[in-house]
């Protein structure tokens, strides 16, 4: 009987797994993860910390049980391996009883990725987090729960998250301001703590273009969030328990920090076993995901891929990439060879009331490097009809290659329930199939009153760009 032997439980391994065993029910399937959680929506935390999904398993897709005795597969969570032979067509993985050599004849390596720990004094200090796992999230939201007085935030079964102050309600630091470090604002601030947030350039949401950029900024204002442009976090201050944030400019008491500047592959083991990383610093594959070393795939967080745009490989570690991903290798390694496609760096935000999206190539230095010669521009529109009783504005920054009409990416932000999000798929198309914004403009996209005006803010926007060519 083939084995197939995933290590990593998360989307693109039990994507993997799940697949190849509907595909071929024959086939044995061994699944190694090191911590207790599979399958579960990282994504979520920060709305789990903020108290709007009360239990952590809701995050879990599938749990530990359903995988082994619904779906057929090994799965040993507790398990960690650390070494493969890919002479021998082995693994090693270690856990509470021991040792297990597990043969395969296909392997995933599915390991994700790990917080980045910036060289910041004092980061081992009490009341340092980062957002790297479920049980961090735990921890977290114990940290808010004990914050409340009225209770009604039901607490995690761990041990005191505060236990070194008294109470759990004064200031707190984010340092960071991409997507973790915008969410976690939100969600600490609706838990009525003083944020503070810490970016270390002169904006936030890097990859958004820069009205959206400025648009969620003010937003933040709005809010009470304060805002630390171009501040170096140079040092965690305090005894025992960190006390304040220290920047080359500010000294910034909080009784509380998390640590979001980004994510890395975690690549130590494909590399020990002899597997290429690439350009990006994560695993190399081809567009089955297969690594230099055959019948070895890599896929999800520790693996770089294909921008659908310049063609050139990316780091994009997301959710849907790393599940479609998997998903092809399942296929594939049951003998139907399946690409799992390129990546557009499609992504959005929510920061309090303001919804945000992006696609494609914004940055015109990132265009220029591609070959193209970048043209930007940025229109206001109504999310529905003039005469329609509600509505708010959509803001869509459109970049297109200048000689060919080429649509590179899109930025939008809009009133949370105003369409940002929703609007980027048709952009998203776009992108990915390479059409021109005269083509774009011409898009058949829908329209009632209640969701839209006629002209859509990013067919609006694609005039306005064409015009400019």
């Amino acid at each position: 009987m083939s084995t197939f032997v995933v290590v990593g439980g998360d989307a693109a391994g039990m994507s993997a797994a799940s697949k190849a065993k509907r595909e071929n029910p024959d086939l044995d399937v061994v699944v190694f993860e090191q911590g207790e959680w599979v399958s579960y929506g990282a994504c979520g935390l920060p709305y789990y910390i903020k108290g709007e999904i009360q239990s952590l398993e809701d995050l879990v897709s599938v749990t530990p049980e359903q995988f082994r005795e619904e779906r057929e597969i090994d799965l040993r969570t507790g398990h960690e391996v650390v070494d493969i032979d890919p002479d021998q067509q082995t693994v090693i993985a270690q856990h509470e009883a021991g040792e297990v050599v597990q043969p395969y004849d296909h392997l995933l390596i599915a390991t994700g990725a790990a917080t980045v720990t910036p060289p910041i004094g004092g980061f081992d200090k009490e009341g340092v987090y980062t957002l790297g796992s479920m049980s961090d999230g735990k921890d977290l939201r114990e940290y808010v729960a004990r914050s409340r007085e009225d209770q009604d935030l039901q607490q995690p079964d761990r041990g005191p998250a505060c236990q070194f102050l008294e109470t759990c309600s004064g200031p707190v630091g984010i340092v960071g301001g991409g997507y973790i470090g915008v969410e976690m604002a939100e969600a600490l601030a609706a838990n009525d703590f003083e944020v503070h947030l810490f970016q270390r350039g002169d904006r936030i949401l890097t990859s958004f273009s820069e009205a959206t950029s400025e648009a969620v900024l003010d937003h933040l204002d709005e809010q009470d969030v304060a805002v630390y442009l171009n501040a170096e976090v140079t040092s965690f201050d305090g005894d025992n328990a960190v006390e304040a944030v220290v920047t080359n400019e500010d000294h910034v008491p909080v009784e509380m920090v998390l640590v979001g500047t980004g994510v890395r592959p975690r690549t130590a083991l494909a590399e020990d076993a002899g597997v290429e990383l690439g350009p990006t610093g994560a695993i190399a594959t081809d567009s089955y995901r297969e690594t230099n070393l055959p019948s070895v795939y890599a896929a999800g967080d520790c693996a770089e891929t294909q921008h659908v745009v310049t063609g050139e490989p990316v780091y994009i570690p997301l959710a849907l990439t790393a599940n479609r991903h998997g998903r092809a290798i399942g296929q594939t390694v049951t003998g139907e060879r399946t690409e799992g496609g390129g990546v557009a760096g499609t992504a959005a935000v929510k920061a309090f009331d303001v919804e945000a999206a992006r696609t494609g190539i914004l940055n015109h230095e990132t265009a220029q490097a591609a070959g193209f010669d970048p043209l930007t521009e940025t229109i206001d529109a109504n999310s529905r009809a003039g005469y329609y009783p509600e509505g708010g504005t959509v803001r869509v920054t459109l970049t297109i290659d200048r000689p060919s009409g080429r649509v590179l990416g899109g930025s939008l932000v809009s009133e949370y329930g105003e369409g940002a999000v929703h609007r980027s798929h048709a952009l998203v198309g776009a992108v990915t199939e390479g059409v021109s914004v005269e083509d774009f403009a011409n898009y058949d996209l829908a329209y009632a009153p209640p969701f839209n005006t006629t002209w859509d803010p990013v067919l609006t926007a694609a005039k306005v760009v064409e015009r400019r060519r």
